[in-house]
């Protein structure tokens, strides 16, 4: 699921470089916290957050297929 949140993010943003996923283990689910750079965070979050609920969206669908329970956070 890291790998898939991180190439969805690289391609949308000026500065791939800059975008870090890290795994934080929660109590019954996996929490993938996503960083960009500062002028990018428009960009990962879409207006009114819909480029964001996309991201949830399309990470959650992967995540059921493989029986995961994943939370998606954009960090600053």
């Amino acid at each position: 699921m890291k790998e898939l949140l991180e190439v969805i993010a690289k391609n949308l943003v000026d500065h791939p470089d800059q975008v870090t996923v890290t795994e934080v283990q929660g109590e019954r689910s996996l929490v993938l916290e996503l960083k960009v750079a500062a002028d990018d965070m428009g960009k990962v979050i879409g207006k009114q957050g819909r480029i964001a609920k996309a991201i949830r969206t399309v990470v959650k669908a992967a995540a059921i297929h493989e029986d995961k329970h994943i939370v998606v956070e954009i960090v600053q």
